[in-house]
């Protein structure tokens, strides 16, 4: 199994403050495991960050990272939301264990 920071990803753009935390990392679940968002099995949310808007997801495979950031744009979209939300995706660099 590759290493956990391997298998995460952060997202920017998050609608902080709209809904509770356990309902957007829910969402944030969902729109990762559609295959329309080329998305798979995700292992863990972690929502909320330290920074606003701040998420990471870790998926169960490497594969969908990649699938994932290949993909040219993630809208959140969710009954629960008030519109749908562009989400900047970015490979996690998990720097503080790297230089450990």
């Amino acid at each position: 199994q590759a290493a956990r920071s391997t298998r995460t990803i952060v997202i920017a753009g998050v609608p902080a403050g709209l809904l509770q935390d356990d309902v957007m990392a829910d969402i944030l679940t969902i729109h990762f495991q559609m295959s329309r968002n080329n998305g798979g099995d995700v292992e863990e949310v972690t929502y909320p960050t330290r920074n606003r808007g701040v998420a990471f997801i870790t998926f169960e495979d490497q594969e969908v990272v990649e699938r994932v950031l290949k993909k040219d744009q993630h809208l959140l979209q969710d009954k629960r939301l008030p519109r749908h939300y562009p989400l900047t995706v970015t490979r996690y660099c998990d720097q503080v264990s790297s230089s450990l």
